[in-house]
């Protein structure tokens, strides 16, 4: 689950959960959220091309709902959730305070489609700058500590939203596990650390 942070044209703060994103490939930096149609932050990011996908522990599940929830587009959604602003390093949206990882961005593409006559967009971002909490990442290898950011995660149920986080099963494949030859083939994208 993400905080997806926003600015209208008239420079009014929007906050909005999403729980449907990916990354697109792990070459590269582009990243897809699935949104319906009709939100202010479908509306922000069509006039400044622009956001910031902020990653919350769950600490923050109780920011869910006062984001999610549908008020009018001049609502300052940061001083109605009570959240501070971050700021970002490569684009004018502000990130989330709080969080353990944020992802800035800048419109790519907008893809438009429905589906059972429910219109949908897929909003395809590219990622122009990367931060993590320095008590998540791991300078080593690049990997993050799952227990120390324990990601907020939301299961859906036909009576509602169930939030829960994850737990680092301690168990690790290579790429290069997935290859007869057992090599990487997109090894040249990471540099190589001394020993």
């Amino acid at each position: 689950m993400a905080f997806i942070s926003t600015v209208s044209g008239e420079g009014i703060r929007n906050i909005a959960p999403y729980s449907c994103l990916m990354p697109i490939l792990r070459p590269f930096d582009l990243i897809c959220v699935a949104s319906a149609k009709m939100r202010d932050t479908y509306v922000n990011i069509m006039e400044t091309e622009e956001f910031v996908i902020n990653l919350p522990g769950a600490d923050m599940v109780e920011k869910v709902i006062p984001t999610a929830s549908h008020v009018p587009p001049e609502i300052d959604e940061f001083e109605l959730a009570g959240l501070e602003e971050k700021p970002s390093a490569k684009v004018t949206v502000p990130g989330i305070r709080g969080c353990y990882a944020w992802m800035e961005c800048e419109l790519h593409r907008i893809y438009e489609d429905t589906y059972m006559e429910v219109p949908y967009l897929l909003i395809v971002g590219k990622v122009v700058h990367l931060e993590v909490d320095d008590r998540i990442y791991n300078r080593n290898d690049g990997s993050w500590d799952t227990e120390a950011a324990r990601p907020l995660m939301m299961v859906e149920s036909d009576r509602g939203m169930h939030f829960c986080t994850v737990t680092d099963l301690k168990y690790f494949e290579p790429y290069g596990a997935m290859f007869p030859d057992g090599k990487d083939p997109l090894s040249w994208m990471y540099k190589e650390e001394s020993p």
